[in-house]
């Protein structure tokens, strides 16, 4: 009897000291560092220019005109977006998901968009002067129609627009 009381109070004891390292340490298993978000968020024309936004969320949201000129976005979800005539020079989308989107006539001059990934987006008289899409995945579709007007090289990585979208 006296064995079994020892194993039964160690027993409350581990419990009691595994709930106390619990409560004192309570850091969730999967935090984001950035929680931001703006889905299904009306930014028509909002100035986001030389902001942080690593990570940050815009998945369906409505974007036309918004300035992002110099913005850091990278590992940014901007899928199913509306970006028509939005301003992104120079800004930094490396590891973005742009699944979706709609980029038509919007002004993409020497942003990089390394890694990337673009599929199913629409560049439609975007300009990608500049633009480094280095190891970026996009529809060859779009890449066939993005060489066709390809020029430039990004000031900030040294790449050609052309040679980032391996034109012929």
């Amino acid at each position: 009897m006296k064995k079994f009381l020892l194993r039964f109070f160690s027993l409350i004891l581990i419990l009691i000291l595994a709930w106390l390292w619990i409560i004192i340490n309570p850091k969730p298993a999967f935090a984001q560092i950035n929680t931001i978000n703006y889905n299904n968020a009306s930014l028509e024309n909002r100035d986001f220019s030389h902001t942080d936004l690593t990570g940050v969320n815009f998945v369906s949201a409505e974007m036309r005109g918004t300035n992002f000129q110099g913005a850091n976005l990278t590992n940014a979800m901007l899928t199913k977006g509306v970006l028509l005539k939005a301003n992104l020079q120079d800004a930094n989308l490396t590891g973005a998901l742009v699944d979706r989107v709609t980029l038509d006539g919007a002004n993409l001059k020497n942003a990089i968009f390394t890694e990337a990934t673009l599929t199913r987006s629409r560049f439609y008289d975007a300009d990608i002067t500049g633009a480094d899409f280095t190891d970026a995945l996009i529809d060859r579709y779009q890449v066939s129609l993005l060489c066709e007007r390809a020029d430039g090289v990004n000031p900030v990585t040294g790449i050609s627009t052309r040679d980032s979208l391996g034109c012929k």
